[in-house]
């Protein structure tokens, strides 16, 4: 059995009720929903693998559009006790999936304006979103593979918030058309 996650029940809109061979788990947006959502369900049940689905807003020019596997998670809104941004004072600074894909940087904040893109690039991260980090720690710890595909929703720049609530039913139905080819649905 398969583990389907994502933040928010409109990233999953395109998909149907049911799917053969999943669970489905929404967590609410956040990492620290994301982290007990799939803390709860890893604990409850066993799964083979989880694949996390959602969007991510675009922080280099140079991401193209479409869907992206993540390779590697790290937090934009930490710091340690030197004021290193984008060092926890006591978790990994980055995190891997396994997989071949892209950076995404975590953080509890919707980016959308420039200093805080600024940031982020020069952190390494080229989408941003608000629960990978987590999900990916919370996978690790549970030792159960995990998948997470981010499609790009906005450019993560000023307005990006209204972007992303006209858009978010389209990004829906690009990761249902992905999961249908990746996974023989």
């Amino acid at each position: 059995m398969k583990l389907l996650v994502a933040a928010l029940a409109s990233e999953l809109q395109a998909f149907p009720a049911e799917i053969d061979g999943f669970d489905r788990l929404v967590t609410g947006p956040g990492k620290l929903m994301a982290t007990y959502g799939l803390t709860r369900a890893l604990d409850a049940a066993a799964y083979d693998e989880i694949i996390v689905v959602g969007t991510a807003g675009a922080v280099s020019d140079a991401i193209a559009t479409g869907i992206h596997d993540v390779s590697s998670a790290i937090q934009h809104d930490v710091q340690d006790l030197d004021g290193t941004v984008g060092q926890h004072v006591s978790l990994p600074a980055r995190l891997e999936t396994g997989r071949a894909g892209v950076t995404i940087a975590t953080g509890d904040i919707f980016v959308d304006d420039v200093d805080a893109v600024a940031r982020i690039t020069s952190l390494g991260g080229v989408l941003v979103d608000m629960e990978t980090y987590a999900f990916v720690w919370v996978a690790q710890k549970f030792g159960v593979p995990i998948r997470v595909v981010r499609v790009v929703s906005d450019r993560a720049q000023d307005g990006a918030t209204q972007v992303w609530d006209e858009v978010v039913a389209a990004c829906s139905a690009q990761l249902w058309d992905f999961m249908q080819r990746e996974y023989s649905l």
